[in-house]
């Protein structure tokens, strides 16, 4: 199984990969921090499960090498799961990929990652209207903390049981 977390450059897309997987990768402060990806895995019911940190992109249409880089990584082998993360306090900004992402009728979760920072702005997010209108799970977490780290996990877990988990790792 392989599940790829997507999203805009800065988003925390590299502080939810080492959460998830126990690795940690140097996380800096600027765009095209990541552009080769990083692999790590977690286990799911005695099976490994590939976890796939791509390049930041803003779209599925390459202006640069790390948005080529992350386009490829989504269509060259088959994805079981996407983890999109944005950041809370730039939503409009991140929907933009999210919304291109869902086109691709994948199993989808948004990881609303920087809450706390939204919420110390006055920014507030009806998560249960953003999940109906999106169609897809939406967990608030602020990744640096841990916060909703745990809700996340559970859902993928939940999420690939769904799909069936094989060993094609």
């Amino acid at each position: 199984m392989r599940i790829l977390l997507m999203g805009n450059p800065n988003v925390g897309k590299s502080v939810v990969f080492n959460r998830l997987t126990g690795i940690k990768v140097i996380i800096s402060n600027y765009p095209g921090t990541t552009v080769e990806f990083l692999e790590g895995s977690m286990i799911i019911d005695n099976k490994k499960v590939k976890i796939i940190d791509a390049p930041g992109t803003y779209s599925l249409i390459p202006s640069d090498r790390a948005e080529e880089a992350a386009a490829h990584l989504l269509m060259r082998e088959p994805t079981d799961l996407v983890i999109n993360v944005v950041d809370a306090t730039n939503l409009e900004r991140n929907l933009y990929l999210t919304l291109q992402l869902k086109e691709l009728t994948l199993p989808m979760v948004l990881d609303l990652n920087m809450i706390d920072v939204a919420r110390e702005r006055g920014i507030e997010i009806d998560t249960p209207d953003l999940e109906q209108a999106l169609g897809i799970p939406v967990i608030p977490s602020v990744a640096v903390s841990g916060e909703g780290i745990k809700k996340l996990r559970e859902l993928i877990v939940k999420i690939l049981r769904g799909n069936r988990i094989e060993n094609r790792v």
